[in-house]
C-alpha cells in the first residue's frame, strides 16, 4: 500500500480485485430486493439497463486507465483532473465515505445472517448485533494495522471461496426450473401490489449500481499493475463476469417459488431460496458463503477506503495527516478515521427500520457523484481529443460511450429519488470541513471559481433540508 513498494499485480489479481471488489454484500440480496421490486419480465430490462449503464462506464474506465495513465488514484483523479480542487475533493469525499457505508452493510449482512440461526441478532441492527459488529470492526482494523503486505493475495484465494456457493446456486436453482412457475411470475405475478413497469424497474435501480461498486477496483490499483493496460482488461473481464453471475441469481428464483414468497424472505435471501428448494442445508450452506465473501469483501474495502484517502491526502486534496504511514508502511491515519466514521454508522443502524436497505441505496448514492465525473471527464477527454493523436478513429466511438454514461448516471440519481440527494447533502456538506482544513494547510484560497461556490451552496441547502426533513418526519431512515 506503500507508494515506495515494489509489488505488482497481475492480470489475474487484478480481474480478482474486480471480481473481489463487486462480489460482496449486495449479489446474496438480490433475489428478495427484485422479487419486492419487479416480476422477470421488469427484472431483465433493469438489468439490460443497469448493466448497459455500467459497461459503459466500465469502457470508460478502461479507455482513462490507458490514456491517462499519470491518473493513478482512480476514480476520483478524473475529477480533479476534468473539473478543479473541490469537485476533485468532493468525488474522493463521496467514493471514501460511500465505502464506508457499504462497509456497514456488511455488518448488517452478517448480522441478519447469523439472525437466522440465532434470534438475538435480529435483522442485524439489535444492539448485542451492533456490540458484536464493532468487536469486528476493531479486530479488523488492528490486523490491517499491523500491515496486509498480500492483500492481493488473500482477495484472490477469498473471491475463488466466495465465487463457490454463488455458482452452486445458480446450478442447483438451474436443475429444479419450472417453466409454469417462471411464466406465472414473468409480468409480475399474484398477490403483490400494482405498480407500473417504470416504477417497478425504478424500485431495483439503486440496489443495481450497490452490486456494481467494485467496477473500478482495478483502477484503485492501477499504480501497482504489472502492465498499464491489463487494468482496462481486467475491468470488463470482471464485469462481464460478475453481471452474468448477478442476473442468473436475481431470474432463477422465479422459477422456483412464487414471487410474494421470494419477496417475504429475510436477507441474505439467497439463503432462504436454496432452503426451499434443497432443505435447510441449503440456507446453511449459502450462509457460510455470505460471511466468507461479506470478510474477504470487508477486508479489500477496508484497504480501498484507506487507500483512497491516503493518495488524496498525498495529492493535497486531503488535509496531510491521512497522508502518513505507520512503521507497517499502512496509512494508519486514514484507517483510524474510516473505522470511526464506519463505527458511527453501525451505531445509527439501530434507529433504522430496514437497516440493510438503507446502507445499500446511500452507498449507492454516494457513489453516483463519482462515477458522473467519471462519466463527464471521459467525455469531456473525447471531445477535446486529448490524447486522440494515437488512434484517432476511436474518439468518435469513445464520445458516444461517455455520453450515454453521463445519461445513465444522471438518470441513477434521479431514480433513487430525492430522499437520497438530500441524505448525501447531509454528509457532503459537513465533509467540506476537510476540505477547508486542507487548503489552509497548503495557504491556498478555498474557492477558485465560481462554480466551487455554487456547489458548495447546493451541498449546504441540501443539508439543511436533509436535517429539516429528518426532524418533521418528511425523511425517515
Amino acid at each position: 500500500m506503500a507508494s515506495g513498494s515494489t509489488q505488482k499485480f497481475s492480470l489475474f489479481a487484478l480481474t480478482a480485485m474486480v471480481v473481489g471488489s463487486m462480489v460482496g454484500a449486495g449479489i446474496f440480496s438480490l433475489p428478495r430486493t427484485f422479487g419486492a421490486a419487479t416480476g422477470p419480465f421488469g427484472a431483465i430490462i433493469a438489468w439490460c439497463i443497469a448493466g448497459g449503464g455500467m459497461y459503459m462506464l466500465a469502457r470508460i474506465f478502461q479507455a482513462l486507465a490507458e490514456r491517462k495513465p499519470d491518473l493513478d488514484a482512480g476514480v476520483y483523479a478524473y475529477a480533479k483532473a476534468g473539473f478543479g480542487d473541490y469537485p476533485g475533493f468532493l468525488s474522493a469525499f463521496g467514493y471514501w465515505i460511500g465505502s464506508c457505508i457499504g462497509n456497514v452493510s456488511y455488518w448488517v449482512l452478517i448480522k441478519s445472517t447469523l439472525g437466522r440461526f440465532f434470534p438475538v441478532f435480529g435483522d442485524g441492527n439489535t444492539l448485542v448485533a451492533i456490540v458484536v459488529a464493532s468487536i469486528g470492526i476493531w479486530l479488523f482494523h488492528f490486523m490491517i494495522l499491523r500491515g496486509v503486505q498480500q492483500a492481493a493475495f488473500i482477495n484472490t484465494v477469498v473471491t475463488v471461496a466466495k465465487v463457490v456457493p454463488i455458482l452452486t446456486f445458480i446450478v442447483l436453482l438451474a436443475v429444479a426450473f419450472k417453466l409454469d412457475l417462471f411464466r406465472a411470475n414473468f409480468w409480475g405475478g399474484e398477490g403483490m401490489p400494482a405498480a407500473s413497469l417504470l416504477e417497478q424497474i425504478r424500485a431495483t435501480m439503486l440496489a443495481t449500481v450497490f452490486v456494481f461498486i467494485g467496477i473500478e477496483g482495478a483502477s484503485n490499483y492501477s499504480r501497482y499493475a504489472q502492465t498499464r493496460a491489463d487494468v482496462g482488461t481486467a475491468t470488463i473481464i470482471g464485469f462481464v463476469g460478475v453481471t452474468a453471475l448477478m442476473v442468473l441469481v436475481t431470474l432463477l428464483p422465479y422459477a422456483a417459488l412464487q414471487r410474494p414468497e421470494i419477496a417475504g424472505m429475510t436477507q441474505p435471501s439467497m439463503a432462504g431460496v436454496l432452503a426451499a428448494v434443497v432443505g435447510p442445508w441449503g440456507a446453511v450452506f449459502i450462509s457460510a458463503g455470505v460471511i466468507i465473501s461479506v470478510l474477504g469483501a470487508y477486508l479489500a474495502w477496508s484497504l480501498v477506503c484507506a487507500e483512497v484517502l491516503y493518495v488524496a491526502a498525498r495529492t493535497d486534496d486531503m488535509p496531510r495527516l491521512f497522508g502518513t504511514e505507520n512503521q507497517n508502511k499502512v496509512p494508519a491515519a486514514a484507517l483510524w478515521l474510516t473505522n470511526v466514521i464506519v463505527q458511527l454508522f453501525v451505531i445509527s443502524t439501530y434507529w433504522s427500520r430496514d437497516a440493510f436497505a438503507l446502507m445499500l441505496n446511500l452507498t449507492s448514492a454516494m457513489s453516483l457523484i463519482p462515477y458522473l465525473f467519471v462519466a463527464a471527464y471521459g467525455y469531456l477527454v473525447a471531445r477535446r481529443g486529448e490524447t486522440y493523436e494515437v488512434r484517432p478513429q476511436e474518439r468518435r466511438r469513445d464520445l458516444i460511450i461517455a455520453g450515454i454514461a453521463v445519461i445513465y448516471t444522471i438518470f441513477m440519481i434521479i431514480a433513487g429519488g430525492l430522499k437520497f440527494v438530500l441524505l448525501s447533502a447531509l454528509l457532503y456538506a459537513p465533509g467540506t470541513i476537510l476540505y477547508f482544513w486542507a487548503r489552509r494547510e497548503q495557504g491556498k484560497q478555498i474557492f477558485n471559481t465560481t462554480a466551487d461556490w455554487v456547489i458548495f451552496a447546493a451541498a449546504v441547502i441540501g443539508c439543511i433540508a436533509a436535517i429539516a426533513g429528518l426532524s418533521t418526519g418528511y425523511l425517515t431512515i
